[in-house]
């Protein structure tokens, strides 16, 4: 293994994820365009994304089963193809079958991108410094998110529709072409993959990584902390920004670019704790769901109209579980073998994006009761019926979070097992402090 073509192929496969990021967010910030185009409903335009991410998740278990025997590079390729022909589709769709094609395209070929660059990364580097790059890899993602919230927001402003759309379909095919070129599965040396197995012996692989409590855990914190976020930025976080709290598209953009550099600056740290402290991984996803449902609480019980303060605080708590995502899949590397990595990290992927579109869809469908009840005085998007639609995330929090504690207690029980003790969190600290304290004290 050679450093300067492992850090080649990382940043071919971060480029790549990018690309990704960018198609899957894009129609986050077409919601309003997008009702105009298609003649839609709340319901009906948070379907697309409903559906996009049901086509996603579907898929992590099958993605992650292939990319551990075809390699990432052919994944790569082909996610890549898939999203630019989505967008291709959407760039010229005028109804709503035809817009529904071109994002169930795109999620498809999502789902075969994330999965595969993971994989990469402890094929390429040594173990010591997965932990941080897989947290640099999400967080290198993002700004394909930053590049939907202002390159691509203000391509469809100035230009329209169509020309926004084809610029996504241009990225996709030169994100092709560098993987082809550039990308390369293995090291040299590297051992090749087992011949692929059967039907039978891929369902013992999945069986076998579902009944790891590790797998579990991964997938529970990815369910709690990703969501979230997840739904604010793919669908509801610009209308709700604009037409509910009153914003003007420049302090939008400067709260979704916030957010993009929040998951940046959030994502080394993340990594850096995780690697430091591999025992304490889920305590720090328990904290983020709980600031998670505080700043919701805090900006959804103040009468009236948010200040702009609080909604940027809201914006960096829903941030920073991107990056707290991304604990879920350390757990499904140290919990489970080499060889059912892509597996694992496919079990654990689904869990954020199954929760997500559960939570778009019964936005969407809160908001368009309240609207045909009469309780949003002609106003589908108005700040009352938000308030209501958008509690909806406080169930999904708090199933998540007993989830976790369950997962978590079969895994602290298993390691137990093993001889490796979790020390209470607070004994814990105070053993850290005193350790500290010597340190210094030592000439």
């Amino acid at each position: 293994m050679t450093a300067p073509r492992a850090w080649l192929i990382w940043i071919v496969g971060v480029f790549a994820y990018l690309v990704a990021v960018s198609q899957r967010t894009s129609f986050g910030v077409v919601g309003l365009e997008a009702t105009e185009r298609f003649h839609a409903s709340a319901a009906e335009i948070s379907f697309f994304t409903v559906l996009q991410l049901l086509v996603y998740a579907a898929l992590q278990i099958p993605v992650g089963i292939l990319v551990d025997r075809f390699g990432s590079r052919a994944m790569i390729a082909g996610g890549a193809v898939l999203m630019g022909l989505g967008q291709l589709q959407l760039a010229f769709a005028d109804n709503i079958p035809g817009g529904v094609l071109g994002r169930v395209l795109v999620g498809a070929g999502d789902a075969m991108t994330f999965i595969s660059v993971i994989r990469l990364i402890p094929i390429w580097f040594a173990p010591v410094r997965v932990p941080l790059l897989t947290q640099l890899t999400g967080m290198s993602g993002q700004l394909g998110q930053l590049f939907s919230v202002v390159p691509f927001a203000m391509i469809l402003h100035l230009a329209g529709w169509t020309p926004a759309f084809l610029t996504l379909t241009a990225m996709s095919v030169l994100a092709v072409v560098l993987v082809l070129v550039l990308l390369q599965d293995l090291p040299p040396g590297h051992p090749a993959p087992e011949p692929s197995q059967g039907l039978r012996a891929t369902g013992v692989s999945i069986s076998h990584a579902w009944r790891q409590p590790g797998t579990r855990l991964g997938l529970w914190s990815h369910f709690t902390v990703q969501f979230s976020g997840t739904v604010f930025a793919m669908t509801w976080g610009y209308p709700f920004l604009i037409s509910a709290q009153g914003l003007e598209t420049p302090a939008v953009s400067a709260l979704m670019t916030l957010y993009v550099a929040t998951a940046i600056a959030a994502g080394p740290l993340m990594g850096s704790f995780v690697a430091r402290h591999p025992l304490r991984r889920s305590t720090m996803v328990l904290l983020i769901s709980a600031a998670t449902a505080a700043a919701w609480a805090a900006v959804l019980l103040i009468p009236g109209r948010s200040p702009l303060w609080l909604l940027a605080g809201l914006v960096v708590v829903l941030a920073i579980g991107g990056p707290g995502s991304m604990i879920g899949f350390d757990f499904a590397r140290t919990f489970n073998p080499a060889h059912r990595i892509g597996t694992a990290t496919g079990i654990v992927n689904v869990g954020g994006f199954i929760a997500s579109l559960i939570a778009i869809y019964l936005i969407g469908l809160v908001l368009d009761l309240l609207y045909a009840s009469g309780f949003s005085q002609g106003e589908l998007y108005g700040l009352d019926p938000f308030r209501i639609a958008l509690s909806v995330q406080f169930l999904l929090l708090a199933g998540g979070t007993g989830a976790i504690l369950v997962s978590r207690r079969k895994v602290r029980r298993q390691m137990a097992a093993q001889g490796v003790q979790v020390p209470p969190l607070l004994a814990a600290l105070v053993e850290q402090r005193r350790r500290s304290v010597e340190r210094r004290r030592t000439p």
